[in-house]
């Protein structure tokens, strides 16, 4: 019969929670976009408009129904 690894003390919830104290999740970086003032991610096409650096890459015109 097959032993299974067991610990050999309880281990405290000062240790276990020092542990995961790099388990917090952090609020995704947004900035303000230039031309429609829209949040969107830093470095990427804003998503409302469609103008990355100055000048419009996406033609985002009205949508179809």
């Amino acid at each position: 019969m097959a032993k299974h690894p067991v610990p050999k003390k309880k281990t405290s919830k000062a240790s276990r929670d020092s542990r995961r104290s790099h388990h917090a999740l952090s609020a995704p970086t947004l900035v303000t976009c230039p031309q429609c003032h829209a949040k969107k991610p830093p470095h990427t096409v804003c998503p409302e408009c469609g103008y990355y650096d100055g000048r419009q890459v996406l033609d985002l015109g009205t949508p179809e129904s």
